[in-house]
């Protein structure tokens, strides 16, 4: 039986033996092996579906690893794994010991930049090619960037640097634009005038006639100029990259991203260029996966489908997900209160704002990846009266701290952080995990943070945030929400106030959030031993609600905190400090949550048991703490 073009290859310099006439059905084997292995794990699916031909492209091309190519952002590149010999790990992504569904340089040697986050390829690439400038190594750095990722302030940071005439800048930037980035494919006649005007013979008659004209005495450097507005004006007519000819990058494109001839055309042209080069590739998100092309915002990031049909795999748990309770609460008080507005970078769907902004689109602010820019934004919303919510992933919201610190914090600005994601966030993995927001939010002056442990206590939560006079952040979790027996949803939350919800003498269980519905599991585990617990759902990490603490501390001395957060700076160093700063001495404490390391990808569950947030660990910690 013969095998497959994809079994030959298990490195790129396998991949070079193939002739270009291959090329299309590799792509098209490259493709099944994604959406059958994204079918059953979930994953990235579009943007890796439309980055097939550009990873083979630019693996046929440049000399990687020696070249370096970073990805950006790294959840576009599932061919490029499946061609640097991870084909047969390949379907262990994002699971739990398995390959990442980003690029990791622990990874891969091939894998030249660990990029979850967006918008940093420009940045990363500019620095390696500069350390490679001084090293005299002529080796090639390429930045690939799309998936929206060139709305990111840092990507134009990276470009304005890259672009400074006064160094030798030897980096090639991709534009992946597949409709989430900057322009429409402008025809035939830019994608042949960018293979035409790339040669190298043309770039080096282009400079010997610069030159030479500069060369001319009393007039070289006026028709030098005249020479090259001509040029620029006739590119900028034909083609989009006006933008990137002012950060000095030689601009080519677009081109059809998915005609392996003209990329490889390109890119062989430009890789001999020792300038600073931007090529546009124009892709289609989700090519090849009728699904994917019809619906690239689901398929953006997805669970597990029918590949056959590219229909949701259906659970019978009806239960909502927090991030949609709070989409709807949002709905519901925007509806009594106009001064409410909504602002998210890039992630209606993700934050649970797409009902909102069809509701009332012109109090939704969509600002892009920026959210820097955003937290900012919101300030000056706030400035004039308004009553702005940023929805955001934990994860995320981190890109923006001095924002939160230096613009919402230091005025005390009436902003609302609902955090997404807040905890483990499950295949995702290290860049993606929210576990540091207590922590880093708690150390800002003016700030309140929260945690609900249900849905009841988010809507109140939503609305106590609304009507606070500062900043505020509410911090919640992915999946689908503890659902409460009480239902006081327009029922406010004093500041700083916990809650006692069980009753016992011999351990004190404070918790906070997620890990609340844990602890009472723990209890009712407990008591069968004949150990009794109290549990407190503080709500706050700041302000704590010291009297309750205090209070209990000095009746049960036999203490544990519980938060699904670093431990460093978080919910249990505050009750430790809290215990301190009232002389209260005579107590055992032990704290749950995850010790100073980064967590990897794989479930929720598998992870909360392997680090320890869960009642089995409560119940052990409980049980330690005892026999002292």
């Amino acid at each position: 039986m013969l095998k497959s073009l994809l079994e030959k290859i298990n490195s790129p310099d396998d991949l070079k033996k193939l002739s270009r006439s291959d090329l299309p059905l590799l792509a098209k084997e490259i493709r099944k092996i994604i959406v059958d292995v994204v079918s059953k794990n979930g994953g990235h699916l579009a943007s890796s579906l439309g980055a097939v031909e550009l990873a083979i492209a630019v693996h046929y091309v440049f000399n990687t690893p020696v070249d370096k190519v970073i990805w950006d952002v790294g959840h576009q590149t599932y061919a490029h794994k499946i061609l640097t010999g991870r084909r047969s790990r390949f379907h262990t992504l994002r699971k739990l010991d398995g390959i990442s569904g980003f690029t990791r340089s622990s990874e891969s040697d091939f894998d030249a930049f660990s990029t979850g986050h967006s918008g940093t390829s420009i940045s990363a690439g500019l620095g390696i090619a500069c350390a490679k400038h001084l090293k005299n190594e002529t080796s090639k750095v390429i930045a690939v960037i799309g998936d929206g990722s060139m709305t990111s302030g840092i990507a134009f940071e990276g470009l304005n640097q890259a672009g400074d005439t006064h160094k030798d800048k030897d980096i090639i930037v991709i534009l992946n634009d597949n409709d989430m980035s900057i322009s429409r494919n402008v025809g035939a006649l830019s994608s042949f005038l960018s293979r035409k005007l790339s040669t190298k013979k043309l770039q080096e008659l282009r400079k010997d006639f610069g030159a030479f004209l500069k060369s001319l005495p009393k007039v070289g450097d006026d028709l030098y100029q005249i020479a090259k507005r001509t040029e620029d004006s006739f590119k900028t007519f034909v083609t989009p990259g006006m933008l990137f000819e002012a950060y000095n990058f030689e601009y080519f494109g677009p081109i059809n991203g998915h005609n392996l001839n003209h990329l490889i055309d390109i890119l062989n042209n430009i890789k001999y260029l020792k300038e600073p080069v931007l090529l546009h590739v124009r892709t289609i998100k989700g090519k090849g996966y009728t699904p994917a092309e019809k619906n690239p915002v689901y398929f953006h990031g997805c669970g597990s489908f029918d590949a056959k049909t590219g229909n949701c795999i259906m659970k019978s748990d009806l239960t909502p997900t927090y991030t949609e309770v709070f989409g709807d609460a949002m709905v519901e008080l925007a509806e009594k209160d106009k001064k409410i507005v909504a602002v998210t970078a890039a992630m209606p769907e993700g934050t649970g704002l797409v009902k909102f902004a069809e509701t009332y689109p012109d109090r939704f602010f969509d600002v892009g990846i920026a959210e820097q820019h955003g937290v900012t934004f919101a300030a000056g919303l706030a400035t004039e009266g308004f009553k702005p919510v940023v929805a955001v992933y934990s994860t995320f919201l981190q890109r923006a701290y001095d924002q939160i610190l230096h613009d919402v914090c230091i005025e005390a600005l009436p902003v609302v952080f609902a955090i997404d994601r807040g905890g483990i966030v499950g295949e995702d993995g290290a860049t993606h995990h929210g576990l540091f927001d207590l922590s880093y939010l708690r150390s800002l002056p003016n700030m309140t943070v929260m945690a609900p442990k249900d849905e009841n206590e988010l809507r109140r939560m939503l609305i106590t945030a609304i009507s606070h006079k500062g900043p505020i952040a509410i911090r919640y979790p992915r999946g689908k929400v503890t659902v409460s027996k009480k239902k006081e949803k327009n029922v406010l939350i004093s500041i700083g106030k916990g809650e006692i919800i069980a009753k016992g003498d011999d351990i004190l269980i404070l918790c906070i959030g997620r890990p609340v519905s844990e602890a009472l599991y723990a209890q009712s585990e407990l008591s069968k031993t004949g150990i009794s617990a109290t549990i407190v759902n503080c709500r706050f990490v700041k302000p704590l609600d010291t009297d309750l603490i205090c209070s209990l501390a000095g009746k049960i001395p036999r203490i544990i905190t519980v938060e699904e957060n670093v431990l460093q700076g978080g919910f249990g160093s505050a009750i430790l400090e809290c215990l301190n700063d009232n002389n209260i001495t005579s107590f055992s404490l032990k704290r749950i949550g995850i010790a100073d390391t980064f967590v990897e990808h794989g479930s929720q569950n598998l992870l909360r048991t392997k680090y320890g947030i869960d009642a089995q660990t409560i119940v052990n910690t409980a049980k330690g703490l005892m026999t002292r």
